[in-house]
């Protein structure tokens, strides 16, 4: 235990005043705690029989428990219903039915959401559903909690899409004609009013029109603005399920009416659903009937009737390209200033400044023309469209510059969203709206920035494809102040506490290699990823940024600047003091084996990898083992051999050497995985070896030709005296027989053994010996090759027959040539003996 250290206090009576105002606070924090105890008859009425099945658990907590039981209850229905349908419904159901009589809004709730849940699930058919659930459903719609009535009613909307027509008509339908009457509550209304919407697109167009409509009309014209409202936001539905004559002749005429209500929300009401069902009307209706509506609705936006002002601003793109076809130039002229005004409101001066307003606005003002501005920012590509992009710069380029300088950070970001739609739109003029990228990029605000980098690849690339300066000699020309912009943005992200934003960024900024040169990346950029890797302490920024580097370096023609910075990944990362930094080089490397080639790798980082394997922390080492797969997947054979062994020289050490468990426990299992990889096949290198072999086979076969020729001209002068040296021919051609005999039996010894003493040891790991030999399949031959190792030697023997990819030893060869000479010098030598006793047996 740490001893308590007293630093300097104040005694002093207000200080010790405080003291025991904190006491006093910490007893007060504590009292609820020990009220929330149960006791021990409360622990008794909530223990229950532990030998008792879930369904008669069910239906004794409903029937005897609390109230939170039972919610937990209805909470397990669909996991009930899952189990053992039959007894959920012939048991559990009933009582859950009586208990939500009286039961409180918590677990009225539940049931909403639990019936909902075994209508998705589809435990049961929906012939029994509706036998079982949807009387529940149905009793409990009009409950006096508005929360409860909702949730029952999302349950029986969702549950009319799922249930045939006849049982719709008859359960729900023929009851709505008594439920909509005006002597029903208002709840019972709404509730029927959102049910028709549902219906409408139930059933034929026919019997709509013959038993929806009258209801529809109906609830059209009650008396409390609630419900005229409500049915108002339903007749899109009903003009969907009628289709466009009955719409004209029908929901029309009272859209046009409802939009000159009284009530403030019916009006806003009738004024959306206009312009949702503009593709319905024809140019006639648009012409007479709608477009003086929404001309009366936006010169009273201003003057009487502000409550629509935002509704008006959120669809007046929508609504200026519906009627597009049937504006005047007056007409069009006067939207694009009413939309000019709206993106302004609130503001003195149209510069995005907010200093000094003329008058003072209420709070509620504020907010309000703030919503209506993000509107406006929303809508900006609908009014580009609208007024074409040609002559965007002329009308839209101030308030596209007000829209991005707003001081607003919802105003901003909603453009930082737009940004990629407005470049698109302008395609080949996308160089005008350069500075407010960059302004946006230099946003004060991080949400804006988080915005706007979503698209920013897409961007980049239109702004450099399609500008006026796009030229190959420099693309730094068409957006001037980017890269200052693009640092600022991430030394801004990295500073903050916001490291999704700044992860975000790291990635795309992979794509600047595409817009700027090589050169600037690697001043301003490269070693700026370098340094995040090093010094960042969230692992997700620092693997941003390590993939990013290697993007980087992947694009960098020039070898200084590589050789560089392959050195400090090296130096700095794999060989890095601190074993954080070793376990990001080998992220890094997983990234490079993704972005370049094989041979890159093997060059440059197969052996810095491999030198992991003595890393003093388990943890790299176990990543390392992860990794080797990966690793070995980037050989070639035969050029690759030299690797391959250094690859299962470190897989033999770690398991020889190796003391932690999990490590290896998970290098066993690598091994597994490697015995079953096959290595590529490098066909040009192996067809040069293999015309090599056949060169060296060729000589042989030729010396052996000559020898044969020269062996039957002697055999030939032989024959004249073969009875005069039969005796010493036959004995010295039995000693040469012998003598070379002896000799191949000696050279096939030292080929197939150990050439070294210290070799002789290989097996000494004790209880490893799966780590003897190491076996790695060639693809192509049909045939693997057994490679046996000790301490820093491999030796290489091969597994099939003279067709296999094998690469026979030097030594090896050497021994067989040298056998060869010496028998082919004893012939020569039986030959010239052979000569002189018939040359001396003539004389």
């Amino acid at each position: 235990m740490r001893p308590v250290i007293f630093s300097k206090m104040d005694f002093s009576h207000s200080s010790l005043f405080g003291y025991i105002e904190d006491l006093q606070e910490l007893t007060i924090i504590e009292r609820p705690v020990r009220r929330s105890l149960k006791t021990p008859e409360e622990i008794e009425r909530l223990t229950v029989d532990e030998e008792l099945s879930d369904i008669e658990r069910a239906v004794y907590l409903l029937s005897s428990g609390q109230d939170i039981q039972g919610t937990s209850v209805v909470a397990n229905l669909p996991v009930l219903m899952r189990q053992n349908p039959a007894e959920t419904l012939r048991r559990v159901l009933p009582k859950i039915r009586e208990v939500l009589h009286v039961a409180g809004v918590e677990m009225q709730l539940t049931a909403a959401v639990s019936f909902l849940t075994v209508l998705q699930e589809e435990s049961v058919s929906i012939h029994t559903y509706s036998h079982s659930f949807l009387h529940i459903i149905l009793q409990n719609l009009e409950h006096r909690d508005a929360g409860v009535s909702n949730a029952w009613l999302e349950t029986l909307l969702a549950v009319i899409e799922a249930l045939p027509k006849e049982t719709v008509r008859h359960e729900i339908l023929n009851p709505l004609v008594s439920k909509a009457q005006l002597s029903q509550t208002l709840q019972s209304r709404l509730v029927s009013c959102k049910i028709m919407g549902k219906v409408a697109n139930k059933f034929e167009a026919h019997i709509v029109k013959r038993e929806v409509l009258p209801l529809v009309k109906s609830l059209c014209q009650d008396v409390e603005y609630e419900v005229r409202a409500c049915m108002c936001r339903q007749l899109e539905h009903v003009a969907r399920g009628i289709g466009t004559e009955l719409t004209k002749t029908v929901v029309l005429p009272e859209l046009v009416e409802l939009a000159r209500d009284e009530g403030s929300s019916v009006r806003l009401a009738a004024f959306e659903t206009l312009v949702n069902l503009l593709d319905m009307f024809d140019a006639d209706d648009r012409s007479q009937t709608v477009l003086p509506l929404v001309k009366s609705f936006c010169e009273k936006s201003f003057k009487t009737d502000e409550s629509i002002l935002v509704s008006l601003s959120f669809h007046l793109g929508k609504l200026c390209n519906g009627l597009y076809g049937i504006f005047t130039p007056e007409q069009h002229l006067r939207f694009l200033e009413f939309y000019k005004k709206l993106s302004t409101l609130g503001l003195q001066q149209e510069n995005g400044h907010n200093d000094n307003q003329l008058h003072l606005q209420t709070l509620e003002q504020e907010k309000k023309y703030i919503s209506v501005r993000k509107n406006c920012a929303y809508n900006f590509p609908a009014m580009i469209v609208f007024v074409d992009p040609k002559n965007f710069h002329l009308e839209l380029y101030s308030i596209f510059f007000c829209l991005c300088h707003d001081p607003e950070v919802p105003v901003r970001y909603t453009m930082a969203i737009s940004f990629f739609e407005v470049a698109k739109l302008l395609n080949s003029d996308v160089y005008t709206i350069h500075k407010e990228l960059v302004t946006l990029l230099q946003d004060e605000s991080l949400e804006v920035l988080d915005a706007l980098v979503g698209h920013l690849p897409e961007i980049l690339e239109l702004m450099t494809n399609r500008g006026e300066n796009n030229g190959s000699e420099s693309k730094l020309l068409s957006i001037p102040d980017l890269i200052p912009a693009l640092t600022t943005a991430e030394q801004r992200a990295a500073t903050s506490l916001k490291w999704r934003t700044h992860e975000k960024l790291l990635q795309k900024y992979a794509c600047l290699p595409h817009i700027i040169s090589s050169d600037q990346i690697y001043y301003r950029f490269l070693h700026r990823m370098l340094t995040i890797i090093l010094t960042n302490n969230v692992l997700p920024v620092q693997k941003a940024a390590a993939r990013t580097l290697c993007v980087y370096l992947r694009y960098n023609r020039k070898q200084e600047q590589r050789h560089e910075v392959i050195q400090k990944l090296i130096e700095q990362l794999g060989q890095g003091k601190s074993y954080w930094n070793r376990l990001r080089f080998l992220d890094t490397c997983e990234f490079i084996m993704e972005l370049f080639s094989k041979s890159f790798f093997c060059k440059y980082f197969f052996l810095p990898v491999l030198e992991l394997t003595h890393d003093p922390v388990a943890n790299v080492r176990m990543k390392l083992c992860y990794l080797l797969p990966k690793v070995k997947s980037t050989l070639k054979i035969p050029t690759d051999k030299h690797l391959l062994q250094q690859l299962e020289l470190c897989i033999r050490k770690l398991l020889c050497q190796e003391k932690d468990k999990d490590v290896l426990t998970i290098v066993k299992r690598t091994v597994l995985e490697l015995d079953r990889m096959e290595i590529s096949v490098d066909a040009e290198q192996l067809e040069k070896e293999k015309q090599k072999n056949e060169g060296r086979s060729t000589n042989i076969n030729d010396k052996m030709f000559e020898k044969k020729r020269r062996d039957s001209k002697t055999s030939s002068v032989l024959a004249k005296s073969i009875n005069l040296s039969i005796s010493g021919s036959s004995s010295g051609t039995s000693a040469g027989k012998e003598e070379k005999k002896s000799k191949l039996v000696r050279s096939q010894s030292f080929s197939t053994q150990v050439l070294h003493p210290k070799y002789s040891n290989i097996d000494k790991c004790p209880n490893k010996s799966s780590a003897t030999g190491y076996t790695s399949s060639v693809p192509g031959t049909g045939k693997s090759c057994m490679l046996s190792f000790s301490d820093d030697s491999f030796r290489a023997h091969a597994a099939g027959n003279s067709g296999s990819a094998a690469f026979p030893s030097s030594s090896s060869r050497n021994l067989f040539n040298s056998a060869d000479q010496k028998s082919n010098g004893n012939k020569e030598s039986q030959t010239r003996r052979m000569s002189i006793k018939n040359r001396k047996s003539n004389s």
